[in-house]
């Protein structure tokens, strides 16, 4: 490779390094992402890399995930990889613990209303056990009477992506 062909490629990775410095400026650091210099070139590239998922805490086996100790939920595909998570959650309040264990996926609602609660509403139900537990749309800052709330979307991916029968884990 001739000389003026190698400073033209040195010349178009430092360039291309500015752009990406301007375009991505201070926003990097506030969303939490790195820069990480990338080799050759004299390493005048520059690249944003997003911080690692938290690992699954549940057998692989298993659809959807809790970890009440740290209120968070994962979505899987059954095989141990993550489509969804973690994502922010709460659960059963003193008196009202949510149940750890194996469950299944029961029965799914889109609207749910519960007749225990004074016709509670509880978007993208889906229930996995005998006593009326579900995961569910609603406020992840409030605590629940056994269910795992999270946000609308969330739980809205939850219910889209399990189906009856699909294994749950609830763990500590």
């Amino acid at each position: 490779m001739g000389r003026h062909t190698w400073m033209g490629i040195r010349t178009e990775a430092r360039d291309g390094a500015r752009r990406v410095r301007r375009r991505v400026g201070t926003r990097v650091a506030a969303l939490g992402l790195g820069l990480v210099a990338l080799g050759g070139l004299g390493g005048v590239g520059a690249v944003a890399m997003a911080a690692p998922r938290a690992a699954m805490p549940c057998e692989d086996n298993v659809k959807a995930c809790a970890r009440l100790s740290t209120n968070e939920a994962w979505l899987s595909d059954g095989q141990g990889n993550i489509l969804r998570g973690p994502v922010r959650m709460n659960h059963g309040s003193p008196g009202h613990e949510t149940p750890t264990g194996f469950f299944a996926v029961q029965r799914k609602e889109e609207v749910h209303l519960s007749k225990e609660y004074n016709d509670a509403r509880m978007p993208w139900s889906v229930f996995f056990d005998g006593n009326g537990r579900a995961f569910h749309g609603g406020d992840p800052a409030r605590q629940s009477a056994g269910c795992i709330r999270m946000a609308d979307p969330d739980a809205q991916a939850f219910f889209n992506g399990l189906n009856v029968y699909d294994r749950v884990q609830i763990v500590p």
